[in-house]
């Protein structure tokens, strides 16, 4: 009763109170009042993220009170022992239920704690938070969302800048050591009674702070835009916060043919026409293609409720439909073709790519044949944004950094204008992103990528399935030996540990298997690789190619789930 008695929230206080009510009768409610205090939220692969509710491990007034807690008193006592001055911070929110009364209890216990405080004035993308912490030269930045995850969801990013950073990190999501420190200053909070909170003191900062973001983006583009695009664009926001800014980042660039899903246009906490609000999921892009056939456009964009990333959608005479979503491996690779066209000849020795080890490897062939620099980082961007000398990064699941300078995260907002001014270019020369990509294919390789993700009810099952993998390896996948086995928990020379495995084969496919970050998930990465002819009909070998890579891809699935003692 404690915690009822100490939590401000009305609608969490009658949600416990009426799980108490009913758990000694109820064993459904006994087991739910089990789980919601068998800990506390941590930090993973993107901050603390969580279902809506009452109780320590959900998201809530007071788990966020103790995290906003946990956060000034790191920043106070670094500030105090490092010289710093008055530490400063920002605090961004999405349009997630309760976003905005998470960030403004998180700006009323920072300014409490001494912390110079801005919030920032509606809900608004991450990569806006992202930019105004190395804008406003802040310590530490506090984003509310959960990004895709499902709509009963919500989360808190953390950010470090400022003095809290080096030059790598400043802007980028936290790392070790600082999760672990603020994790225990987190730990270490009083009971949410005792903390005190400011009812005024923050800095709202003016709605102009997005018209600001989104002129930066569009100076991104080489030269003056054309002042008329040839390039229909629709787009589809996933009822998120990046509708606006991304519309608005369009129609400065010259994009006048542009189409809004209109269903998805509005934000709306409840993601009313999508199951689960994320690009990469099945069915999530489907009435933005109905609008792209009906209206004849070249390409579907679409962020997820956050902006922090971006899936594309292009015509394919051969999908149902006559549309195909692009994979993230696929956008990778075109933005990379985008970042070595924008790269001027003498840059490239200075120039680093970098990709998550669940990432195709094709970016990295593509930068060792045009001498670039080329890193693979652990599974977020946490890391690939740290990359020294950094000039392009990206990782599978449709997250992309094109322009480390102006916001050290994923950015889709970014990632969205540079890609649509690519096909539109390309449209000027009556080619198109399929044409692209077959060049890639032909001069480095069918490098085809898939994804095996293994949902799960309690999540004992995920360890129990890694600690199977760990046990048995498997001789073969998808008929070819493997020949290296690596246990990424045990860390390698470039790479800290982390909870996942890593396969390769004699015939050069890879599969990576790692429990997920921000769901209850293993996921399981599958790549397949099949060099492409010289001779002969290009066009057919290329064809060839591609269809012994799906199968291999299949064989893949179906051997690694038989590994882990799950079906495909």
């Amino acid at each position: 009763m404690r915690w009822v008695e100490a939590d401000p929230d009305p609608d969490t206080q009658r949600e416990l109170l009426d799980i108490i009510s009913r758990a000694e009768s109820h064993e459904g409610s006994a087991l739910s009042l089990q789980d919601r205090f068998s800990g506390f939220l941590t930090f993973g692969t993107a901050g603390l993220r969580a279902e809506l509710g009452a109780g320590p491990m959900r998201m809530n007034r007071v788990v966020v009170a103790k995290a906003a807690h946990g956060i000034a008193a790191y920043l106070s006592e670094r500030a105090a022992a490092e010289h710093w001055g008055t530490p400063r911070a920002v605090v961004g929110f999405d349009a997630r239920t309760k976003s905005h009364l998470f960030a403004r209890d998180t700006a009323g216990i920072l300014t409490a704690a001494g912390v110079d405080t801005f919030l920032m004035p509606l809900p608004l993308p991450t990569p806006l938070l992202a930019w105004a912490t190395r804008l406003l030269k802040a310590d530490a930045g506090v984003m509310v969302t959960a990004s895709h995850n499902p709509a009963g969801d919500n989360g808190y990013k953390v950010y470090l800048g400022g003095h809290a950073a080096d030059e790598a990190g400043r802007g980028a999501q936290l790392v070790p050591p600082a999760d672990r420190e603020i994790a225990e200053k987190i730990a270490q909070a009083p009971d949410v009674g005792s903390i005190p909170r400011a009812e005024s003191g923050w800095t709202v900062l003016p709605e102009r702070i997005a018209h600001d973001y989104e002129h930066e983006v569009c100076d991104l583009l080489p030269g003056f835009p054309p002042s008329s695009r040839r390039l229909s664009v629709v787009l589809s926001p996933l009822h998120g916060v990046g509708g606006e800014v991304m519309s608005m980042v369009l129609a400065r660039s010259g994009f006048d043919k542009l189409r809004v899903v209109p269903e998805q246009a509005i934000p709306d906490p409840k993601f009313p026409t999508v199951e689960y609000p994320n690009p990469e999921e099945p069915g999530a892009l489907d009435l933005a293609m109905e609008l792209a056939r009906g209206c004849g456009a070249d390409l579907v964009i679409a962020n997820d409720p956050d902006a922090d990333r971006a899936g594309f959608a292009i015509p394919s005479p051969e999908a149902e439909g006559g549309w195909r979503m692009l994979r993230g491996d696929e956008v990778g690779a075109l933005l990379g073709q985008v970042a070595l066209t924008r790269m001027r000849r003498d840059s490239a020795a200075r120039s680093v790519f970098a990709a998550s080890i669940v990432s195709s490897r094709l970016l990295g062939r593509m930068a060792e044949e045009h001498g670039v620099g080329y890193r693979e980082t652990l599974t977020g961007f946490k890391w690939i944004a740290r990359v020294p000398g950094l000039t392009y990064g990206y990782e599978e699941a449709l997250g992309y950094c094109v322009a480390p300078d102006l916001v050290r995260d994923k950015d889709g907002i970014s990632a969205a204008l540079l890609l649509a001014d690519y096909a539109d270019r390309l449209k000027e020369e009556d080619r198109t992103l399929q044409d692209v990509l077959d060049e890639i294919a032909l001069r480095h390789g069918v490098y085809a990528t898939d994804q095996l993700s293994l949902r799960v009810a309690e999540l004992p099952r995920i360890g129990a399935m890694m600690r199977r993998l760990r046990e048995t390896t498997p001789a073969s996948l998808a008929g070819s030996a493997v020949v290296s086995v690596e246990d990424l928990a045990e860390g390698t020379s470039d790479l800290p540990p982390t909870d996942g495995m890593r396969y390769l084969t004699a015939d050069d496919s890879r599969v990576v298997v790692r429990p997920s970050g921000t769901e209850p998930k293993l996921k399981c990465y599958l790549e397949a690789v099949v060099e492409v002819p010289e001779d002969g009909d290009r066009p057919d070998a290329l064809a060839r190619a591609r269809a012994a890579a799906a199968t291999r891809l299949r064989h893949l699935r179906t051997d690694i789930a038989a590994a882990l003692g799950a079906d495909s």
